[in-house]
């Protein structure tokens, strides 16, 4: 029997993962020079956790969170998303103490049970940029920015920013009650799941993909038609520090964050090129997140991105490659003289010391099969040693970049490599 790996996971082979490391290491470079800091939250929290955040009877954590009980009897779940664990970690750890806003980014797999396709999985990788502690809408539109600036850096170009503002929860119930007012007065012409969401989460009608529901939706009350004094004068913040620094963006006034802690900006980018699921990454501000929790009143905003898709996005779109560029190592050691093996694989060890990526044989080749795997491997030096170089301590160096062979020193190989690389 073939075994293989957990449905709605993925082994990501050397290649994807050269891929995704470009990736997240163009993030990681964006929002650095920016002042945000790496921090990692773990794997599983308490389930309590994430019933808090999400609700308890939201479908990601009554269907799709893997939960269990561990030996001491407690209720632990693996990760659904990460801003939860950020949040926790900064109320826990006090960081309130800390020059705010604190700005951090990190990386890495969350867990959610649904059905698996395409760019959907079980386990998947979000990288994800939180600011905490700030009211000021220059928070917002900083961290909208450097995700453009990232995605544009990949290679997404043409990609398509919308933003929204739904205000604070008080105004917010207030436009709730008027939309379900609107839903009852359509509800023979409203879908079963558009009319279970009048109940739980009107917000999120928008969300629907039946096509009577959303011309009905379309006339809806928008919640940008009436924002609070508050709203209005933030949301207008944020995009004048959009404009200012030429950031193109759409006003839509559907584009909603349903739970009550989120408050005023939300904003999703979407890459047309992808057609239906053009949506890649999306995010808002969470000024009541930390109450839920049971913290003081503190503002925070950020945004989550799935790693997995935008791969698939740019492999699709045929730019992986340029954003990893040829994989090729400095310098190959050709080796067809038995004896001389452990001394030039410790000469190996010096020059990636420093900073000189080099490669020799594992595989038993031929001296020929050897030069073959060294241009496979786009070495750009190869340093030959067959019994007569052994004998007179020396070795032969080609550079297959600028043409020509001469001898070295063993005792001058390193130096002679560093050289060469460097000059």
């Amino acid at each position: 029997m073939t075994l293989k790996g957990p449905p709605g996971t993925q082994d990501w082979l050397p290649e994807r993962m050269a891929i995704r490391r470009a990736v997240v290491d163009r993030a990681t470079a964006i929002f650095g020079a920016a002042g945000y800091a790496e921090l990692a939250v773990p794997l599983f929290e308490e389930t309590g956790l994430f019933e808090r955040t999400s609700g308890e009877s939201s479908e990601v954590v009554t269907k799709e969170m893997y939960s269990f009980r561990d030996r001491g009897d407690r209720a632990i779940s693996l990760r659904p998303e990460l801003t939860a664990g950020i949040v926790r970690a900064y109320l826990q750890h006090g960081l309130h103490k800390r020059p705010q806003p604190v700005r951090v980014f990190t990386c890495g797999t969350a867990y959610r049970y649904n059905r698996p396709q395409r760019g959907r999985l079980r386990e998947f990788v979000q990288f994800d940029a939180e600011a905490i502690g700030s009211h000021d809408a220059a928070v917002d539109a900083e961290l909208i920015a450097l995700q453009m600036a990232w995605l544009e850096a990949i290679g997404m170009t043409g990609l398509e920013l919308e933003v929204n503002s739904i205000d604070t929860p008080a105004a917010r119930r207030l436009y709730v009650a008027d939309l379900r007012d609107y839903l009852d007065r359509h509800a023979a012409e409203l879908s079963d799941d558009v009319l279970r969401l009048r109940d739980t989460n009107p917000l999120r009608a928008f969300d629907t993909k039946h096509e009577r529901s959303q011309a009905i939706l379309a006339d809806a009350p928008k919640i940008t038609d009436r924002l609070s004094t508050e709203a209005a004068a933030h949301f207008a913040e944020v995009r004048a520090f959009l404009d200012a620094r030429g950031v193109s963006f759409r006003v839509e006034p559907t584009l909603v964050r349903g739970l009550d802690y989120y408050t005023h900006t939300a904003w999703e980018i979407k890459w047309p090129a992808l057609g239906a699921q053009s949506t890649v990454s999306g995010g808002g501000r969470y000024d009541g997140f930390a109450e839920v929790l049971g913290g003081p009143p503190t503002p925070g905003v950020g945004f989550a991105a799935g790693i997995d898709r935008i791969v698939l996005a740019l492999e699709d779109q045929g730019i992986a490659g340029a954003l990893v560029g040829p994989v090729a190592i400095d310098v190959f050691v050709q080796i067809t003289e038995p004896a001389a093996r452990p001394a030039l694989h410790a000469l190996l060890d010096r020059l990636r010391l420093a900073g000189v990526s080099a490669e020799a044989d594992l595989a038993g080749r031929s001296d020929k099969g050897q030069w073959k795997h060294a241009e496979r491997v786009g070495a750009r030096i190869v340093v030959q040693c067959g019994p007569s170089d052994w004998a007179a301590a020396t070795v032969t160096v080609r550079d297959r970049e600028r043409g020509g062979s001469e001898a070295v020193a063993l005792t001058r190989l390193v130096d002679d490599i560093v050289e060469r690389i460097r000059g």
